[in-house]
């Protein structure tokens, strides 16, 4: 049995807003929220010059960055991302809560960033060549034959 052109222009009309419909939804703008950051309920129980990096962790929660270097501070951070379609994901709100504790590790300051008070820094993306890319083992080892010298391994 053949179709009907009746029912031929029924199925591509339902074919054609099933597309129209999944292009739509597949367009549609979705939020990813990663981190976490402390509420002012509990920032107001941290105390300047009394509480420590003990007491903080306690009572705050342990931190998202810890400074390594210094030993500086904690870091709360957190950010929502908008993905929409193929397009790259785009940073909407960025929130980062700094906790800074001085030399003997009592809390000397809480600050709270948002993203408007950051910078964009643009990362660099060269990278080092290595000379081992078109070398063979064989001709790497017969290589380093003229750089070896004898007399740097004789004891005088």
């Amino acid at each position: 049995m053949f179709a009907t052109p009746k029912t031929v222009k029924t199925a591509l009309r339902a074919a054609l807003l099933v597309g129209v419909l999944a292009t739509v939804v597949a367009c549609t703008a979705t939020y990813r929220k990663h981190g976490w950051i402390p509420g002012p309920e509990l920032l107001n129980e941290v105390v300047v010059g009394v509480d420590t990096r003990d007491s903080v962790a306690e009572t705050v929660g342990a931190p998202t960055i810890d400074s390594f270097v210094d030993d500086s501070g904690y870091y709360y951070v957190t950010s929502r991302m908008k993905f929409y379609g193929a397009r790259a994901p785009k940073v909407v709100a960025r929130d980062l809560v700094a906790i800074t504790f001085d030399q003997a590790g009592v809390v000397d300051s809480v600050q709270r960033y948002t993203l408007a008070d950051g910078r964009a820094i643009p990362l660099e993306r060269r990278v080092t060549d290595s000379s081992l890319d078109d070398k063979t083992f064989l001709r790497q080892l017969l290589g380093n034959l003229g750089n070896f010298n004898p007399g740097s391994f004789l004891q005088q």
